[in-house]
């Protein structure tokens, strides 16, 4: 069976994610079947990037997502877009609805602290 995981990256004490598709036996860390996006938990907000059209077509093909990944697809809203796609609504549209979706999470965006020390109030 295929699963949709996280797979963990980064340094000691500084995880960042791979979110991947894995076959269910292999190890959390070991070989995986194809990338799909990255989740850094460390940032503020968490800085989520997903591949939706792979998402799509490993999630038609029966993988099954984590309870970690299902959290971070409800976070940014794939889960329900992936419902519209089963349901006949075209891929492009979805497409460009999720990178509107994924913009306050994706990377390059500044948060409230490097605002305020990149404006100098800090």
């Amino acid at each position: 069976m295929v699963r949709i995981r996280l797979r963990r990256v980064g340094a000691r004490n500084q995880p960042s994610f791979r979110i991947v598709a894995v076959d269910s036996r292999v190890k959390r860390d070991g070989k995986y079947l194809e990338n799909l996006g990255f989740y850094n938990p460390r940032t503020d907000p968490p800085t989520v990037v997903v591949h939706e059209d792979k998402v799509y077509r490993w999630l038609s093909n029966g993988a099954q997502p984590s309870e970690s990944v299902e959290r971070i697809f409800a976070m940014i809203g794939l889960r329900e877009r992936y419902a519209r796609f089963k349901a006949g609504e075209d891929l492009e549209t979805l497409l460009a609805e999720a990178q509107e979706a994924q913009a306050p999470f994706a990377p390059g965006r500044k948060t409230s602290a490097a605002a305020a020390v990149a404006s100098g109030s800090a």
